[in-house]
């Protein structure tokens, strides 16, 4: 591994640049921990305003963005290779310096301002103040919460530094982005914070609440087309034709994956009721006639379950569920098609959420987001690669491919066009969690490289009642995606 000088606040540091000293260890490096005496602290009016949200989301533990007493200063065995300045105004030097501009300020209040007005803010490194070598476009969840949209940012900071420092330690050269957005290139203060957070943040957040007490927080819907003609992918919008599948209105369906099994049509989706937070599959098979039967559980574990990818290999039939909140990414065996699943092995270990399968050059491989431990679970796209199904997958070198929240999440099977592109549905985070979906070209992989396009928005015109979709699939004749609806709660209960 490589020497690292850690520059730090003396006083007031927070608890993501702790975490970023925790990370670089783990990882093997010899830290040194030097500290910057005149680094800002985050003024009184955030501290009392992400206290306050903290109790109201019921958010145990420091946050991201909390003071802690102090880092301690020490020393490294060697001379630093890599500088990495967490304050924002270290002393310039000889050694290489990495820094962080949260929405252009050298000072991560900004990432607390720009949470609190409503912005998504965009986290550069920066080397020896001028090369960006490194972007993070993070995902906020919670748009309502000032307090969580920052600990989401905050953590994707840390995924970037630490990155960064892996791919340094690895002997890649740096790679040159362009020079700092300058877009938001204001002063991180005081008062910046409180008319952002009063101006702001608690009206949306008292807007939420108020929305909350009437209606479900979220309530997906299944939409459903047999159609011979081309579909999304080749036409880049919704079109018409699209049928709701029914759902009771105490639980959802989303996450839709079609099938195709002895001439007949199998739709499996995430079966999510409101009365538990805890999703199952279901299936859906349909009728000759293209008629939905009624939905059926076909697995459950104590873990909520998702994204159902169903396909064929090796002569059986899998199943490859989100199960980020399990800890791993299981593969399941259909041993009684539809209704019956056994676990056969686990591939990744991890938060691993939408993992999504191609075989591409000899290979298998897996798109998917990881959350690195903190922060959004849509914004950091990772890929492995195994010589077959059971494995071993190994994660890419890469690895974060990237971090944006307008691509990094798989909104679907991959897709093999009749140009032969291969596309890739991902969602678009911009307006909150499944409120876009794009379609990404993949440009280049192999064990060395992965590169997609930037997506093609799909244009949500035509006859589908909810445009936020975030699925898109088809098999055969059979096309489906997912939106969310606004749903009343019934009786003012959950």
């Amino acid at each position: 591994m490589v020497s690292i000088d850690v520059i730090v606040p003396q006083s007031a540091p927070r608890r993501w640049q702790e975490l970023v000293i925790e990370r670089l260890g783990a990882d093997g490096h010899d830290v040194a921990v030097l500290h910057q005496p005149e680094a800002a602290a985050w003024p009184a009016a955030a501290k009392a305003a992400f206290a306050f949200e903290q109790r109201l989301f019921r958010r145990k533990g420091p946050s991201l963005g909390a003071p802690l007493g102090k880092i301690e200063a020490r020393s490294g065995g060697r001379p630093a290779a890599l500088r990495l300045d967490l304050a924002g105004n270290a002393a310039p030097s000889d050694i290489p310096t990495i820094g962080l501009l949260f929405d252009g300020s050298r000072f991560d209040l900004m990432a607390a301002i720009a949470v609190a007005a409503g912005r998504l803010p965009v986290i550069e490194a920066v080397l020896d103040g001028k090369t960006v070598v490194g972007r993070a476009l993070p995902m906020v969840d919670k748009r309502e919460s000032a307090a969580l949209g920052a600990e989401d940012v905050l953590a994707r900071a840390v995924t970037l530094i630490v990155s960064i420092a892996r791919a340094f330690a690895k002997g890649r050269p740096f790679h040159s982005d362009g020079t700092p957005d300058d877009r938001y290139r204001s002063k991180a203060t005081a008062f910046g914070f409180a008319s952002a957070y009063l101006g702001s943040a608690l009206p949306r957040l008292g807007r939420e609440a108020i929305r909350r007490v009437g209606y479900r927080h979220a309530h997906w819907r299944v939409g459903y087309r047999f159609t011979d003609a081309p579909g999304v992918a080749e036409t880049g919008r919704l079109g018409t034709g699209w049928s709701v599948l029914p759902d009771p209105g105490d639980h959802f369906y989303a996450d839709p994956f079609p099938f195709q099994w002895r001439g007949r049509s199998f739709l499996f989706v995430e079966d999510y009721p409101h009365a538990t937070g805890k999703a199952v599959i279901s299936v859906v098979p349909f009728d000759a006639s293209g008629v939905p039967e009624k939905p059926r559980v076909v697995l459950e574990e104590p873990h909520h379950l998702s994204y159902p990818q169903v396909f064929e290999r090796d002569g059986a039939i899998w199943m490859l569920p989100e199960a980020s909140a399990g800890g791993r990414l299981t593969l399941y065996r259909g041993s009684s098609f539809p209704d019956r699943w056994i676990a056969e092995t686990v591939l990744v270990e991890g938060e691993i959420s939408d993992a999504t399968l191609l075989e591409h050059g000899g290979l298998l491989w897996l798109f998917a987001t990881d959350r690195d431990g903190h922060g959004s679970t849509s914004d950091t796209l990772v890929v492995f690669s195994a010589p077959a199904l059971s494995g071993p997958w190994k994660p890419h070198p890469m690895n974060p491919v990237l971090i944006d929240l307008r691509m990094a999440r798989p909104g679907g099977a991959f897709i093999r066009n009749r140009e032969g592109s291969v596309l890739l549905p991902v969602q678009d985070g911009t307006l909150g969690y499944g409120g876009g979906l794009g379609l990404s070209e993949l440009l280049e992989l192999d064990q060395r490289t992965v590169r997609l396009s930037q997506p093609r928005p799909v244009d949500p015109q035509g006859d589908w009642p909810y445009p936020k979709i975030h699925t898109l699939n088809r098999a055969g004749r059979l096309e489906v995606i997912d939106g969310i609806a606004a749903v009343r709660k019934r009786s003012g209960k959950q």
